[in-house]
């Protein structure tokens, strides 16, 4: 059995025509994949039954489904979602007063082995397809209207996984969740986060695309982010500011820095002053500075609460655009750098 979902417009197109059936019967079928959102083929009740049946014996519709889901004191709800072949991945509904952001997967497991995240100490099995990731958005937006009457407002491909890694799906399931005959949502209100990949990232520039772009920068020094992040072996901090001014040349999109503090390692006026000259080399919009979350598998933790209020007084006595972003989901371990396909509960049982 094949995907359907895998069939591009034109496919479906000849498809129809091979079958002797009328050309608006493709239009009809792709309402009923990317705006309706069937879960099955006889779900598609203007298409005649023959068809249904013809269309049966050859396609199905693997659709990824809402295992368990996990509610945070503040209004966070962690998803485990179950895809076709039974493995798993999370994603996380984060609602604030002015929007309702998703963070999503596009990795079962991941492969670069961040020390600071719980994702990173799980092996890849496999990239996330282009209609899971939509799947992962349009659950969490039905999500969004059944607890809080609203819909999405933000997708950020933050969540398992480097979505660079994944690049062709992670673009095709934009290219969908964005375009009239889908979504129909504003690239303006996606972000996509790498840990860096100066190749893929002058490639984002060349395909021209319209989205935000996050470099999860951790570590100002080439030997501090040797020392947590494996990758910048062979994408380095001066690869990565080349890649990021090619990137804005191409795009002029948004560019963010992701931060975390980690106590007495990138938390001194020194690592934020090389934070500082960073941010100056490339026109990054922002600086999110955000709190560590702790994992079993890291002996990281966080800065005092003065130790951090001191490193963003410095940055901001040096005109950065600087944000500290609080966590939220912590009570489920929904936050940046715990998602690891594990319920809280049997953690705690652990």
């Amino acid at each position: 059995m094949k995907n359907i979902r895998h069939l591009t417009k034109a496919e479906i197109e000849a498809l129809m025509k091979e079958w002797d059936e009328p050309k608006f019967r493709a239009q009809q079928i792709w309402e009923w994949l990317w705006q309706k959102f069937a879960s099955s083929i006889d779900d598609m009740s203007n298409l005649s039954k023959k068809l249904r049946e013809r269309l049966k014996e050859e396609y199905h519709i693997p659709k990824v489904k809402v295992d368990h889901s996990q509610f945070s004191s503040d209004g966070t709800i962690k998803n485990r979602l179950k895809l076709h072949d039974g493995h798993y991945i999370e994603s996380v509904l984060i609602p604030t007063e002015k929007r309702i952001t998703v963070c999503v997967s596009s990795q079962v497991g991941c492969s670069l082995a961040c020390k600071f995240c719980a994702t990173g100490f799980l092996p890849r099995e496999r990239n996330v397809d282009f209609d899971e990731i939509v799947d992962e958005v349009v659950l969490a937006n039905e999500q969004a209207m059944e607890h809080y009457g609203r819909g999405l407002t933000n997708i950020v491909f933050m969540g398992m996984g480097e979505p660079l890694l994944n690049y062709k799906h992670v673009l095709e399931s934009i290219n969908m969740i964005t375009s009239p005959d889908g979504l129909g949502m504003s690239p303006r209100r996606i972000t996509v986060s790498t840990a860096g990949i100066a190749k893929m990232i002058r490639k984002l520039g060349d395909d021209q695309v319209r989205f935000k772009l996050a470099l999860s920068l951790h570590a100002a020094d080439d030997v501090k982010r040797d020392e947590i992040m494996a990758i910048n072996e062979t994408n380095n901090l001066a690869e990565l500011e080349d890649a990021l001014n090619y990137f804005y040349t191409m795009t002029k999109n948004e560019i963010t820095f992701e931060y975390i503090l980690f106590s007495n390692f990138n938390d001194s006026y020194a690592d934020a002053d090389n934070l500082v000259k960073i941010y100056r080399r490339v026109p990054a919009d922002l600086v999110n500075i955000i709190e560590y979350n702790p994992i079993q598998q890291a002996d990281f933790s966080k800065p005092d609460e003065d130790r951090t209020d001191a490193f963003m007084r410095y940055l901001e006595s040096k005109k950065v655009n600087a944000r500290l972003r609080r966590s939220r989901g912590k009570d489920i371990d929904a936050a940046c750098g715990q998602l690891a396909n594990i319920d809280h509960k049997e953690k705690q049982g652990a």
